[in-house]
This record gives C-alpha cells, structure tokens and sequence, in this order.
C-alpha cells in the first residue's frame, strides 16, 4: 500500500480483516487532505448535477460509515466523533434561496431527505442562526466525523503494518496506490492538487447543534461543530498547488460565518490549515486496478471521508479475489486514456 491517508489506512485495514499481509508506506507528516477535513458524511450535500455513477456511489458509502465506525471503535476503543444529528441548510438572501431550492430539488428527485423548513423553524432547530435567514432545510439522514480521530485509530489498528517514510517509485506488486495528489508522479494518472483553506474556531460548546451549510450573498460556507467547542469553518477551494493562507481566503470564510451566525465573531481563531484535495478531470475518483499488478484509491476530490468505507470495501475486495465489483465500473483508473 503506498499511502498513509484516511484512504489507504482503511484499505490496508479492510485487506488485513480479510487475513491478508499488508505494508503501509506512509509518509506520515499529516500534509494529506484528510488533515484539512471537517468530516461531513452528507451525500445529499455533495450531490451534483449530472453525476448519477457518483451520486449513487456517495450515498452507498454513507450507509456504511456507522458499521464501519462501530467496527473500528470495537476494535480500538478509540471515539471517532460519529454524529447523526444531520444538517441544517441556510439560505441568507432571496438569491441564495432560489439556488437552495433548485440544490434541494435535484436531491428530493433521488429520494435524498430533504425537508423544507420556513425561517422561524430554522431558528427553531438553531437559535444562533442571523434572523435574517431567509428559510433553509433539515437534512436528517447526514452524518459527522472527526477525521483526524478516524486516522489515529486505523494506525492503532494497523500497528507496525505501517512503514514511515515516503516511496519514490511503486514497489513490486501487487500494490495498492491511495497517494492522493502524490498519485499522479507514481502513476502518470490526472490527479491535480486543488487548494482548500479550513479555519478551526474555539468557543463555548453547545453554540451550534448541527452541521450547517450555508448560502450567505452567493458564498457557500460549512459549519461543523464538535461537542468539545471546537468549529470547523470551510472551505475555499482554488486551482493552485501552494500552502500560502491569504488574509482574503480568510476574510471570506469569516464574513460567511459571521454573516450566518453572529455570535462566531467571539470565538477564539486557533488554526487555519491548507491542504489539497486530489482531483481528476470529472471530480469523481480513480477506483481499480490500473495495470495487472497495480490498483489504484485515489482521486475523491471533496469526497474522500465519506467515500472511505466503499473505497475500502471495493478495493480490498479487488485485492483479494481479483474481481472488480460493478461499483467499480464508473471510476476505472483507465477512463481518461
């Protein structure tokens, strides 16, 4: 396995469940994407138009996250943040509530739960919100989880399977590839770096009860809460390799936050953390086998903590009996040949 992401952790883990031997190259400095992610498991949030194969794909994995959890946690007994009170969608203008309702719309077409909620009922689930919310949604059936906990308790798991250090060409197969955007020096695959900030807000636990997602004057903003008071502010998202925070990328995702709940403008400003997202030419991730003694799990772009309990289910199948399942079909790593 080269790759010690949320990704390639789950993979080596599923394949060992599985009573195969595994080795994990990982480089081991947290400069992967899962680093960076608020851990939103909102298939419905991250459903878009004309992209059915990876729509169907989102919500499979997201009815595994709690069995994979569960399984994880037992093993460990490590607390992996799991959250199942949902999200609550926003809308701050008129503008921005035109776009929600046609988002919502497309999402209730593929019998994804959405229920429509008036302002005062938004307010009603979330008191912190601005009054001037213009009317929003409840989203039940989204989840949460700390992705930094997942990776500490898969490395727990996996134990000294996982080899520090990173490799500079593929070691002989058969091997699995989950390098994020480091997939594209070792396969020539089109994985690209595609930039995110993330800001993490300490205050006063209970603020926020939900998951928001947000519409404030045209920008889309993501709250997630943890129960200890920290907040999760995302995401920008920018064609561009660097690591730089900008005052601007910050002054945007605080406006946005502010803007929809007030109260954020006194909380504490710990950390702001740039990572990249690995993305392909249709956003959607490079799933199977590549040559005959190379697989590939890499490529989730936004999706890579929700996708990881399919990811992981699909590819160590793959690994141990040789045979691709159907879900796989869609995202073979050979597509944009």
């Amino acid at each position: 396995m080269v790759g010690g992401g949320i990704v390639g952790l789950a993979v080596a883990w599923r394949c060992r469940q599985r009573g195969l031997r595994v080795t994990v190259h990982d480089g081991g400095d947290d400069d992967a994407a899962w680093y960076a992610a608020a851990g939103m498991l909102a298939p419905a949030g991250e459903t878009s138009f004309g992209q059915e194969a990876l729509t169907a794909l989102l919500v499979e994995s997201a009815s595994r996250w709690a069995g994979f959890a569960a399984e994880l946690t037992a093993e460990t007994g490590l607390d992996l943040g799991l959250d199942a009170r949902g999200t609550v969608a926003v809308a701050l203008t008129g503008d921005d509530l035109a776009e929600a309702h046609r988002l919502w719309a497309y999402r209730e077409e593929r019998d994804l739960k959405v229920r429509r909620l008036v302002p005062s009922a938004v307010r009603a689930l979330e008191p912190a919100l601005s009054p001037r919310i213009r009317g929003g949604a409840h989203i039940p059936d989204d989840l949460q989880v700390d992705p930094r906990r997942v990776v500490a308790a898969l490395r727990a798991a996996l134990g000294d399977a996982v080899v520090p250090g990173r490799v500079g060409e593929l070691p002989a197969g058969p091997v699995v590839v989950a390098a994020g955007t480091g997939t594209a020096a070792l396969t020539g695959l089109p994985v690209r770096p595609v930039k995110g900030l993330v800001l993490r807000l300490r205050g006063e636990p209970g603020l926020l009860r939900h998951v928001i997602v947000g519409y404030a004057d045209g920008r889309h903003v993501y709250l997630v809460p943890r129960a200890d008071g920290e907040l999760i502010v995302g995401a920008t998202q920018e064609e561009r390799a660097d690591f730089t925070v900008t005052a601007g990328a910050v002054l945007e995702l605080l406006r946005a936050a502010t803007d929809l709940v007030p109260e954020l403008a006194e909380f504490q400003l710990t950390e702001t953390v740039v990572r990249h997202r690995p993305s392909t030419p249709d956003n959607a991730p490079l799933l199977g086998r590549w040559r005959d003694d190379v697989i590939v799990a890499a490529g989730h772009h936004r999706n890579g903590v929700l996708l990881t309990p399919v990811t992981a289910d699909l590819i160590a199948g793959l690994v141990d009996t040789g045979r691709p399942d159907p879900l796989l079909e869609a995202f073979a790593p050979g597509r944009f040949a």
